[in-house]
């Protein structure tokens, strides 16, 4: 076995095709000579995937980002990188090169990255499945903040429970965000101050959303978090550290006393739970949150998760 691996890897170290595999929390674990070299990948370095796109970004070099805003950039891709099983996708690299790349992502949250450079195809033909790809993007996201919009987080959300159904993960959590008094805000300061905080909001919270996870805008100043595999007991933990971070958090230079929160109702996945009922129950949670005085998380557990629990 010990030799066969060694001849894996030495035919991954010499092929022109691009190989890496990254671990769950996005950091570059195996990359081999061609990954390394088209993206600028020290033999010994293990960074993050942000940390690559950020230095080749400031070295002008690497994957072509055409947002003026680097972080905005990040902050919608990371929105969707790594949410679901296998996806393909194509991109174009400074140097001109062009790469058809694919993820697989595996239950425990391992990534693997394989691209092929593509740039003797027809430039007409790449356009054209770019064109594709960022209308798909763009379907898939909420145009102001930049995360994953309604339709994309249901989906996770319905992933989830498929699932449980297959028998491959009996835990996992759904909640729902509200920002506190956001009318007031708007009433208060104008709707683009409330455009700010919403941004604001989304920013301060993507860097503590896992890449297994998925955190999007599902209404108006609501969002939801889909936690796969993940007991309600450490879900309430990872909401509890976004809550403060926001409480800490003072987004309007201008205004430096200005401050807001958020509200949260957390439900359990519970055996027999269809989409609608996940959700309800995280509503109702929610609604106990607000009405218990804001600035606040509340669970939902089901009668058949206390029964089961019991035993």
């Amino acid at each position: 076995m010990d030799d066969l691996l060694e001849r894996l890897l030495d035919l991954y170290e010499h092929t022109p095709v691009l190989v890496a595999a990254y671990d769950g929390f996005d950091r570059l674990r195996y990359a081999n000579r061609a990954f390394r070299a088209a993206f600028f990948v020290g033999p010994d370095e293990q960074p993050s995937w942000s940390e690559i796109i950020r230095r080749n970004h400031r070295e002008g070099r690497g994957t072509v980002i055409r947002n003026p805003d680097l972080e905005a950039w990040l902050t919608s891709t990371q929105s969707r990188r790594g949410k679901v099983g296998y996806r393909a996708f194509e991109t174009d690299m400074v140097d001109g090169s062009w790469l058809y790349m694919t993820e697989t992502v595996q239950p425990n949250g391992w990534m693997l990255c394989i691209a092929s450079d593509v740039t003797r195809l027809r430039p007409d033909e790449r356009s054209v499945r770019q064109d594709l790809d960022f209308a798909i993007k763009a379907s898939n996201t909420d145009e102001l903040t930049g995360v994953a919009n309604r339709r994309y987080t249901m989906a996770r959300a319905a992933e989830m429970l498929q699932a449980r159904d297959e028998a491959r993960s009996g835990n996992g959590a759904f909640a729902l965000l509200d920002l506190d008094h956001f009318k007031s805000i708007n009433d208060r300061f104008g709707h683009q101050t409330g455009d700010r905080i919403l941004e604001d909001f989304v920013k301060r919270l993507q860097p503590l959303v896992r890449r297994a996870d998925c955190f999007g805008r599902v209404g108006g100043e609501e969002f939801a978090l889909v936690l796969p595999k993940t007991p309600v007991e450490e879900a309430v933990l990872i909401v509890e550290k976004m809550l403060s971070m926001i409480r800490m958090n003072r987004p309007l230079p201008e205004r430096p006393d200005f401050a807001y929160t958020f509200s949260a109702g957390v439900a359990a996945i519970a055996p027999a739970d269809t989409l609608t009922d996940l959700y309800g129950r995280a509503d109702k949670a929610l609604y106990l949150a607000k009405v218990s005085g804001r600035n606040r998380i509340e669970v939902n557990i089901s009668q058949r998760n206390r029964s089961s629990a019991t035993l």
